[in-house]
């Protein structure tokens, strides 16, 4: 009877054993991805559509076959627009979800949160969105456009016959690192390229700012000294819907004083009334009105997948695009996820753009991309009117800057973030 018993016993533990296990079982069956973007607080306006098109990226390399045979899991967590929650997530991904590579963060104070959590547990971040450049991690992967690829090229628009020959500047953003780094290397841009101090104005506001009116003032005050004047915008989130709001009710008009933004794209658009807002400018390495097949292609793509034929397309989420599929391809060449081996596979990839062209992974972990200005239309789309004649690579560090301009990002020869070419030497 004993022996029975325990046979029994034995039995039922067993088959419990499985049942428990089944879960355990099922995930190593599947490749699991974090996504780590803002569902709520003041980033959810712009960070929402990026968990969307990730989960449609994912969804449609699953109908492919998966990867290395495997079905991909999307792991959605929420960090709330909250800059500390942004690494507490990344960790709960990364050690208890087991996620194989993240896709996430907008703000560059996110950003900063949580590379400490991807150095530490070995994990790779693909971020996506404009940034001020400054930096170059082993475990990040820079879609999204440097300085050089955004910034840059922007004022240098403004600054021709065709931009409208600015004068004097209006340098503002949001407080936070992206616009005061952005803005310092504006600055010493504009300052070599023998614009007077006094013709540079800069401005600081919180996120979620919405009391624009003293702003908007002193903006329109400092276009009124007889030279052409133009607003270089870092503001992020859904502060930017009063501040468009108060230029409209100043009367300010993209002829008098043109605003050109970094962090304004489609997605934010469908959300103010853009009749006051045609001319004024936006600068990213993709539209949505862009013709090309690829960019068609997707945008039919992703109107399918939401179920809205309204749904619009902005850069970011061609940043995750590219970014996504060069994961895979690296995961195809490396025949594994394993970090290290990832990192070393995917320098040199290339995978279409939806422009027309072809962005490749740098040793510098940024990307190549091409520049475009557009114009604001009524219908909250842009029309481009001026871009590069081919594509340009993304650059870690400013040659704008002392402590800036005598480094260099080479994670392949020198196996390096911050190479100082001066001294022959890596930096801490």
């Amino acid at each position: 009877m004993s022996i029975t018993r325990r046979r029994v016993l034995g039995g039922v533990a067993l088959i419990a054993s499985l049942a428990l296990g089944a879960p355990a079982a099922l995930a190593q069956d599947t490749i699991k991805v974090g996504v780590l973007h803002s569902l709520s607080g003041t980033m959810a306006i712009s960070e929402t559509t990026l968990k969307d098109v990730m989960l449609m990226l994912i969804e449609e390399q699953n109908k492919k076959g998966g990867l290395l045979g495997k079905k991909l899991e999307a792991v959605v967590v929420d960090p709330a627009s909250n800059w500390p929650l942004f690494a507490e997530k990344a960790r709960e991904l990364i050690a208890q979800k087991k996620v194989s590579a993240v896709f996430g963060c907008w703000t560059s104070v996110s950003r900063k949160s949580v590379l400490p959590v991807f150095k530490e547990l070995n994990n790779i971040l693909f971020y996506p969105v404009q940034y001020e450049g400054e930096e170059s991690e082993r475990n990040v992967f820079y879609t999204g456009a440097a300085p050089n690829q955004q910034a840059i090229p922007a004022v240098d628009y403004l600054m021709s016959k065709d931009g409208g020959e600015v004068k004097r500047w209006v340098l503002a953003g949001t407080d936070y690192v992206y616009p005061r780094t952005t803005n310092k290397i504006l600055e010493a841009y504009l300052l070599a390229k023998g614009v007077a101090k006094e013709d540079i104005m800069i401005n600081y506001t919180p996120f979620g700012h919405s009391d624009w009116q003293t702003i908007v003032a002193d903006i329109v005050k400092f276009g009124s000294a007889g030279k052409k004047t133009a607003v270089v915008s870092t503001i992020n989130g859904d502060a930017n819907v009063p501040f468009y709001k108060e230029l409209a009710n100043k009367g300010v008009k993209a002829t008098d004083i043109p605003v050109v933004a970094f962090s304004v794209g489609e997605e934010e658009l469908a959300g103010v009334d853009t009749k006051n807002l045609v001319g004024h400018l936006a600068a990213w390495n993709y539209f949505q009105s862009v013709k090309d097949p690829a960019n068609d292609a997707f945008i039919t793509k992703w109107r399918e997948f939401t179920k809205n034929p309204k749904r619009v397309t902005n850069d970011p989420m061609e940043a995750h695009v590219i970014g996504f599929n060069m994961w895979v391809k690296a995961v195809e060449k490396a025949g594994t996820v394993d970090p290290d081996k990832v990192i070393d596979a995917i320098v040199g990839i290339e995978v279409p753009n939806l422009t027309g062209g072809v962005s490749k992974m740098l040793p510098n972990h940024h990307i190549t991309k091409p520049v475009l200005i557009g114009e604001i239309k009524t219908d909250g789309q842009f029309d481009v009117v001026w871009q590069t004649k081919g594509l340009v690579p993304g650059d870690a560090w400013t040659d704008y800057l002392e402590g800036s301009k005598d480094l260099e990002a080479d994670w392949v020869g020198k196996k390096c973030g911050n190479f100082n070419t001066k001294t022959n030497k890596c930096g801490s």
